[in-house]
C-alpha cells in the first residue's frame, strides 16, 4: 500500500489520519517486524491492523554472513518461490542493498547463476520493497541503508513498472529516505527498456552489462542479446545520458581466456571512446558447474590499464560476498 491508501483506510475506519503516519514510521523508520511492536498505537488498533493486513509476506529462510561483512538473505515468498538479496557494508559507512526484481532470470547469461533455473515470475513492487525492509532490519539501530543497487536476480527493465514503484517508496522522505542519486539500476541491455526509463526521467544511475566488445562474442555470452546489436544498446544509453545527464556505467565480467585479452580491451575502448562513461571490470565470481575461470590479478590489471591508456575511466569492481555465493552473478533460486 501507499501512504495515501493507508490514510484512506484510516478515514474509512473513522480513525485520525495521523494514525497512518504512525504506522508508516514504524515500518520504514523504526523497522517494526509486526504490528504488535507499534506500542504508541492503541491495542485495539494493533489488533485491527493484524486482522486486516499482513506486514511481511516474505519469510527469511536463511541468513549467511561472510568474513568481509556481507550478509545474504534467502527469502521465501508467499507462493513458495524463493529469491535472494544482499547487504554490503564498507568502512565508509555505506550500507548497500543489492535487490532482486524477478524470481530467476530469462536472460541466460552464460556465466551467471541467476538464470540457471529459468524465470518463474516478476516480483511485485511490495516484494521488492520487502527486500529492503528485511535487509534494513539486519542493521544496528544507528545505521541505515545508504545505497541501493538493483543488480540481484532478474532483469529490472523487464519488470520496470514494479521496480519504479518500489524505488519511489525507497527514495521517498517518508519511506526509506535513500537519495535517488544513490540508486543504480543494472540492465543486460534492453534498448526499449532503457529508452522507457529515460522517458520516465527517473533520477537513477544506469549500469549496462556489455561483457564483450563485439556482437558475435556477446551472443555467446548473453544469449538474450542475439539480434540486439551492441550499437543499438549504446545508442539507447546515449539517449539516456542526453535525457537525464547521468553518466552511464558499463559492466564487463572478465572471463579468463574468453574476453580478457588485449584485443578485447582494444575493441571495448573503440566502442566507448568519446562517451562520458565509467567501465566496471568484474573478475568472474565462480559458479559451480559452469566452465568459466576467473582471470589472474595480472591479467585483470593489464585489461584495466589498456582501457585507461585509451582514455576510458575504468576500475575493478571490488568483490565482496563470494564466500557465501553473494557476489555478482552468484544469486539464484536457492533452496538453502
Amino acid at each position: 500500500m501507499s501512504l495515501e491508501q493507508l490514510v484512506s483506510w484510516c478515514e474509512d475506519q473513522s480513525l485520525p489520519r495521523y494514525r497512518a503516519g504512525q504506522v508508516w514510521r514504524w515500518v520504514f523508520g523504526r523497522r517494526a517486524g509486526g504490528f504488535g511492536e507499534m506500542t504508541d498505537l492503541p491495542r485495539s488498533l494493533r489488533s485491527r491492523l493484524e486482522e486486516t493486513f499482513t506486514l511481511f509476506t516474505t519469510e527469511v529462510l536463511a541468513l549467511r554472513r561472510a568474513d568481509d561483512g556481507t550478509r545474504k538473505l534467502l527469502l521465501k515468498l508467499a507462493d513458495g518461490e524463493r529469491t535472494e538479496c544482499v547487504l554490503l557494508s564498507d568502512d565508509r559507512h555505506h550500507r548497500t542493498a543489492c535487490i532482486s526484481t524477478q524470481v530467476g532470470c530469462a536472460m541466460g547469461c552464460a556465466f551467471c547463476a541467476s538464470g540457471l533455473d529459468g524465470l518463474a515470475r516478476n516480483l511485485s513492487a511490495g516484494e521488492i520493497v520487502e527486500q529492503l525492509l528485511q535487509l534494513a532490519r539486519l542493521l544496528d539501530p544507528s545505521e541505515r541503508l545508504s545505497h541501493v543497487v538493483v543488480m540481484g536476480m532478474g532483469e529490472p527493465l523487464a519488470n520496470l513498472d514494479n521496480v519504479l514503484r518500489a524505488l519511489e517508496t525507497a527514495t521517498a522522505p517518508d519511506g526509506l529516505g535513500i537519495g535517488a542519486r544513490r540508486v543504480t539500476i543494472s540492465t543486460v541491455g534492453l534498448p526499449g527498456g532503457i529508452r522507457r526509463l529515460a522517458e520516465q526521467e527517473a533520477p537513477y544511475h544506469l549500469a549496462v552489462s556489455l561483457h564483450a566488445p563485439d556482437d558475435r562474442l556477446r551472443a555467446e555470452l548473453v544469449p538474450s542479446g542475439r539480434g540486439v546489436p551492441i550499437a543499438s544498446i549504446l545508442a539507447a544509453a546515449d539517449d539516456y545520458f542526453a535525457k537525464t545527464g547521468r553518466r552511464v556505467t558499463y559492466e564487463y565480467v572478465l572471463l579468463a581466456g574468453v574476453n580478457d585479452q588485449p584485443a578485447h580491451a582494444e575493441g571495448l575502448a573503440r566502442l566507448l571512446r568519446g562517451r562520458p562513461a565509467m567501465v566496471n571490470v568484474i573478475p568472474l565470481n565462480r559458479v559451480p558447474g559452469l566452465p568459466f575461470r576467473t582471470p589472474s590479478g595480472a591479467d585483470t590489471a593489464r585489461f584495466v590499464e589498456l582501457l585507461r591508456g585509451r582514455g576510458l575511466n575504468a576500475q575493478v569492481r571490488y568483490r565482496k560476498g563470494e564466500g557465501i555465493d553473494a557476489a555478482c552473478g552468484q544469486l539464484r533460486r536457492s533452496s538453502r
